[in-house]
């Protein structure tokens, strides 16, 4: 399967609740059809600052509820790829605004992350190293001195008035 049909065929789910496994997000999309694979980030234990927040917070008035969310095993998302990607449609359809283990979850189509995409902006290969571009925009050197020449008679508002030894209208 090409990467662009494995994004197509992935959805992202997010708001999961700490509780959250592999095997309860397994179950909760099963029905939908054939996943092929699940990914559930770990947390690496710093904040949406990049501040490390392993440490003890009490002082800071941070009770057990915050410090057990800081201290959950995964960030709060999952993407889902499924085998084909109607079952994922089916899965966004059915399952966004649904809740798991209290919370309400979002389910939507993936996005393509940026070190996934083959070209464009946002494409960490140059323009014109990537597949596609030399194609579509090499120019023969032959082609283009035609071009010129064209772009050159053109741009001779005097062409063509070779012949006239008078100004004005032509006479009848």
């Amino acid at each position: 399967m090409s990467d662009a049909t494995r994004w197509k065929a992935t959805i992202y789910v997010g708001n999961l609740p700490p509780q959250a496994t592999l095997q309860t997000i397994s179950e909760a999309f099963l029905p939908f059809g054939e996943i092929a694979d699940i990914s559930l980030p770990k947390n690496d234990g710093r904040g949406p600052n990049g501040a490390d927040k392993s440490h003890n917070n009490d002082f800071l008035g941070n009770g057990p509820q915050q410090q057990q969310q800081q201290q959950s095993t995964h960030r709060g998302f999952a993407y889902v790829e499924f085998e084909d990607e109607a079952d994922a449609k089916e899965a966004i359809d059915n399952m966004d605004q649904a809740e798991i283990f209290g919370r309400t979850i979002k389910v939507s189509a993936a996005k393509i992350p940026k070190s996934a995409q083959t070209g464009g902006l946002g494409s960490k290969t140059a323009v014109w190293e990537q597949e596609g571009w030399l194609a579509e925009n090499a120019v023969s050197e032959e082609d283009r001195l035609a071009s010129e020449q064209a772009q050159n008679r053109a741009d001779d508002p005097m062409q063509g008035l070779e012949g006239l030894d008078v100004a004005g209208p032509k006479p009848e």
